[in-house]
């Protein structure tokens, strides 16, 4: 199932677009319950025509229903070519479903501009996809950079005190490095002939140094998208200062866009930098995991500890991808959808406290399972899936990092676990500070728990928590097929994972 029959992608992709356009053309500014609606509606029929790859899916590791490839700028060769496989198949449809939660979370969280807001929360979701699912590599590079707008103005208009500072960070940072990977796309142009990531892929091998240029130029792009230590600098800033739905979306989908770049184009396209670059990536990522918990553990924001939480936890996703073996590589894939579920979900509920006593102050709380028990036991299950307990879905994703980092290079894997103890540490931390002990702050008296909405918003994720966490084969039957195909793209002889 190469070449689909209906542009199924395209209209995936576009979509959110469309219904972007149409509510700045029918909706006044004034008609924010119509806008929200209508928002919410059309988020809603993005996740189940996502859904729907689900039933027509065929396990194996090539690219499925294809759009493309079809002439787009005929003078320079570039065209319009989509695809999807076992690794970009969930990270759309954890696109999808995060988008939508976050426009209804955002009813209870923006007040004011509403139809833009919803714009460009549309507009970013319309980027993202275009990301996980370009074929072609000037089109990857034009949704690479779409994305930075609408993320802009959701921080910059929407955010907190000190957004514009935030905006312009992120904006800048991500914007520098993409800068190299259009070099290094025009330079791997003129050495493949093609802008077709397909035909790339079948080319002759590009020569050994210019490889390791190449693949430095891509690198450092995602490297800074992911963020991996030290290009880390600009992520707290942004997620503390985003809204709430742009800390969810920033932390779940976009951050995942620089693990995608490397698994898509710096090891099949550059095999042999990628396996002489792998130990420097390697002890990169370990420093960011252990870097990432210590500063946890010392932040008294909690939007902020869960930012540099994402640090660690992003840490250990690179280490898995770059000790080439099946299992670090597919439960890197996994524990990227793991990763946004459960820090979508501490970004909701962070948001949803926020809103009730505007602050994010640690040390504001404390007792407050006495007031909203509801809350917290959603915080305790998003907790527990965020430092992997037995039977979540973060369990399953960093055991079988592990698993490959131990068969690579032991010592990895040793310092890759004192991170996740870390973790364990400052989340469970986190739970005993806001929650138990003593109702002594008089402004946590009149807390209201949770409304149906709220509940609503995170239902479908709590669920997925356990969904993955007691049957993991769901998705990694999905997903080893096209690790599987990489692995034998890259050269070494690997053993399946089952």
């Amino acid at each position: 199932m190469g070449q689909s029959d209906f542009p199924v992608l395209s209209l995936i992709v576009f979509l959110p677009l469309a219904g972007a356009l149409a509510s700045l053309v029918f909706f006044k500014k004034t008609q924010q319950a119509a806008v929200r609606w209508w928002a919410l509606l059309v988020s809603v029929v993005e996740f189940v025509v996502s859904l729907s790859l689900l039933f027509r899916w065929q396990i194996r590791g090539e690219m499925q229903f294809m759009d493309g490839p079809a002439t787009w700028i005929p003078e320079l060769g570039i065209s319009y070519h989509l695809g999807v496989d076992g690794i970009s198949l969930f990270l759309v449809l954890l696109t999808t479903l995060l988008t939508m939660l976050a426009v209804l979370a955002s009813w209870g969280f923006v007040a004011e501009r509403e139809r833009s807001y919803y714009f460009w929360l549309l507009l970013l979701e319309t980027g993202c996809l275009g990301v996980f699912l370009a074929l072609d590599t000037v089109l990857f590079y034009a949704f690479w950079e779409a994305v930075l707008v609408p993320m802009y103005f959701l921080i910059g208009r929407w955010g907190s005190e000190r957004r514009i500072y935030a905006a312009l960070k992120f904006f800048l940072y991500t914007m520098a490095g993409s800068a190299l990977m259009l070099v290094a796309i025009i330079v791997l142009y003129f050495v493949g002939g093609s802008f077709n990531l397909l035909t790339l892929y079948d080319s002759p091998a590009i020569p050994t140094q210019l490889q390791t240029w190449l693949f430095l130029a891509f690198a450092l792009a995602f490297a800074i998208k992911v963020p991996l230590f030290p290009f880390h600098t600009w992520l707290p800033d942004a997620h503390v200062q985003a809204p709430a739905a742009g800390s969810v979306l920033l932390a779940g989908v976009l951050l995942k866009m620089g693990t995608y770049g490397f698994l898509r184009f710096c090891l099949p396209l550059f095999p042999e930098a990628a396996v002489s670059l792998a130990p420097l990536l390697a002890v990169l990522s370990i420093v960011g995991i252990i870097y990432g918990a210590l500063v946890a553990l010392s932040q008294r924001d909690v939007k902020s500890l869960v930012a540099y939480s994402s640090i660690s936890h992003l840490g250990l996703v690179v280490l898995g991808i770059f000790v080439f073996n099946a299992q670090g590589m597919v439960g890197s894939v996994l524990q990227m959808i793991n990763h946004g579920l459960s820090t979508g979900a501490l970004f909701f509920l962070v948001g949803m406290l926020y809103t009730r006593r505007h602050t994010r102050l640690i040390e504001d709380f404390g007792g407050l399972w006495k007031k909203v028990p509801r809350f917290g036991l959603f915080l305790l299950i998003a907790t527990l899936a965020s430092i992997g307990l037995p039977g979540l879905n973060g369990f399953v994703g960093e055991f079988t990092i592990l698993v490959g980092t131990f068969k690579a290079e032991r010592i990895y894997a040793v310092f890759a676990a004192t991170g996740l103890v870390l973790g364990a540490w400052y989340m469970l931390t986190l739970i005993r500070r806001v929650m138990h002990g003593p109702l002594e702050n008089p402004a946590n008296q009149e807390l209201a728990d949770l409304s149906i909405r709220e509940v609503l918003v995170l239902v479908p994720i709590t669920l997925l928590f356990f969904v993955i966490g007691i049957f993991p084969g769901l998705l990694l039957d999905w997903m080893e097929p096209s690790v599987m195909a990489l692995l034998h793209q890259i050269g070494p002889t690997i053993v399946s994972l089952k």
